[in-house]
């Protein structure tokens, strides 16, 4: 079974503040546990015209941010992972989901990342805490930074890039083998 690890880069002023600071090439990252990103999650922004308002999101390539955002650029690395494991990963998310109004955005835990520094808030993440707070949750060695940021997801050895290109010209790796 596979996960789908998804690094990205909208052009907001937010994400060219991080991107200015970290001199990365990505500034947010999810997860998504089909190969079409049907179900992609992280977190972020709740509403594509507000970067203050943010929590657990169910993103879409052709709906809210990712829409509004369209020329995004994205790496989709593809996560091999035991059927435990998927099954591990699904129930945190979907736990989290049922709860998100419990949740918060850890805006003080993403500026904290900038300088290697963490700050746990509970119920509360930025996208890169969330991601690696799934995989840990699920028992994956990742062997990723306690204090993580999107860039960091690329040294994980078992990923396999599955495409790079603008986030709305992605369409699944069947479809794209016959391109």
């Amino acid at each position: 079974m596979k996960v789908y690890i998804i690094l990205t880069h909208t052009g907001t002023n937010l994400s060219k503040l991080i991107k200015s600071y970290t001199k990365d090439e990505f500034s947010h990252v999810s997860i998504a546990l089909d190969i079409e990103l049907k179900q992609m999650y992280s977190f972020g922004r709740l509403n594509p015209y507000n970067p203050f308002w943010a929590g657990f999101v169910h993103e879409y390539i052709d709906n809210g941010t990712f829409k509004r955002f369209y020329m995004t650029k994205a790496k989709i690395y593809s996560l091999e992972v035991t059927e435990e494991q998927y099954k591990s990963i699904k129930k945190t998310i979907q736990t989290i989901e049922k709860e998100k109004k419990q949740y918060t955005f850890n805006i003080l835990g993403l500026f904290a990342a900038g300088f290697r520094k963490k700050i746990t808030v509970k119920k509360s993440f930025y996208c890169a805490e969330f991601v690696k707070h799934v995989l840990d949750k699920a028992n994956i060695n990742i062997q990723l930074p306690n204090v993580p940021k999107p860039e960091d997801f690329k040294k994980i050895p078992q990923l396999e890039e599955v495409y790079s290109g603008f986030l709305n010209k992605y369409k699944n790796k069947n479809d794209n083998e016959r391109n």
